[in-house]
């Protein structure tokens, strides 16, 4: 049912559509059967955001939130500190991060970078560090500001999100002229939830393909702190925020995930950061003082922006979900697509889509 007062999406329906940020992915995909550490089987990669031209030099403002800890975002200390970007942002896989760090300070992109992580390790052989400097270097190089490809890929390879196939999902939000025009985009590499709780534009299509056809890849475990696993948003934007703004608009990206059947359980490792490029160029505009000039929004017209972020990560998990393909890792162990007919019947039958 469409709404007349919703935000529409950009005309990509991704991070990309924030002008100057770019998205490259990298997926490692090799070995099948059992596991041997060092061999594979492989399901994972990693995905590069670079928020402008040249972040190090050129750092946008950011700001982060922590819904739960139970994961990595290396260089919040900085972010928090300073109130800048000063790194591209990369996702992969819990063991990586260090690998990935390492590769951006080799390559001169930050002393300080930012590297997220969630956990492919049901489906790939995480502890074998199979992303090495030359992946990241190839997702760099391959980062556009094009169409983000979603669901398997990048970082998101190997990930499981409310018992499905889950990945790499993307969107965005228009704001209208009379409230700024301004853009919303996010990114998510989502990895979290248990599939009883998904829910989708408020139907409960978790509960709707609760069925022994399409098994959930963490029911066959004998533990069950994997299943509610971790989830990375990055939000970026083209209004001009300051750094406390910046977090705030963090903050609304735990609703999308909570809209969706997230909880942000205690072994999830739920991390958000959102930065703004509508200060770029600081050093250009410094008054005769020395004092740079620096732009923002009244607070008061922030809740625009709020409900773009909202809106967006909602769909952006949504997108990784349909976007993501079954897929089968160490021996034999298979994370399942979610099934779109069974999901598009569900929603029909809540009258969300047509017919």
């Amino acid at each position: 049912m469409e709404c007349d007062k919703c935000l529409a999406p950009g005309p990509r329906n991704a991070i990309t559509d924030v002008p100057g940020v770019r998205v490259g992915h990298t997926t490692l995909i090799s070995g099948e059967g059992p596991l041997i550490v060092g061999q594979g089987p492989v399901r994972t990669g990693v995905t590069v955001i670079l928020p402008c031209q040249d972040p190090k030099g050129d750092s946008p403002f950011a700001g982060y939130h922590v819904l739960n800890g139970c994961g990595e975002m290396t260089g919040l200390a900085w972010v928090e500190e300073s109130g800048f970007l000063s790194s591209p942002i990369a996702l992969t896989n819990t063991c990586s991060v260090g690998t990935v760090h390492n590769a951006l300070v080799s390559l001169d992109l930050s002393w300080l970078p930012v590297v997220a992580e969630t956990w492919d390790g049901l489906l790939s052989d995480i502890r074998g560090m199979h992303v090495r400097i030359e992946h990241v270097r190839a997702a760099l190089d391959a980062a556009s500001s094009g169409p983000v490809a979603e669901g398997c890929v990048g970082g998101g390879t190997g990930m499981i999100c409310h018992g499905f196939k889950g990945g790499i999902g993307t969107s965005s939000r228009r704001l209208a002229a009379d409230e700024g025009g301004w853009t919303v985009g996010v990114l998510v590499q989502a990895n979290h939830g248990q599939r009883a709780r998904l829910s989708i534009d408020g139907v409960p299509v978790g509960s709707e393909i609760l069925t022994s056809a399409v098994p959930d890849p963490y029911e066959a475990l004998s533990t069950s702190w994997t299943a509610t696993s971790s989830i990375i948003a990055i939000v970026a934007t083209d209004a001009p925020l300051l750094p406390g703004q910046c977090r705030r608009l963090a903050q609304r990206a735990a609703i999308g995930v909570a809209r969706t059947g997230g909880l942000g359980e205690n072994f999830s490792g739920d991390i958000f950061l959102a930065f703004s490029t509508g200060n770029l160029g600081l050093r250009d505009r410094s008054g005769d003082d020395g004092a740079l000039l620096v732009r923002m929004l009244p607070n008061e017209a922030m809740n625009p922006l709020f409900e773009a972020a909202a809106d967006a990560t909602e769909e952006a998990i949504a997108n990784a979900l349909c976007a993501a393909v079954s897929t089968a890792g160490i021996d034999g162990r298979t994370a399942y697509a979610i099934p779109i007919d069974r999901l598009q019947a569900a929603m029909r039958r809540y009258g969300r889509l047509p017919g």
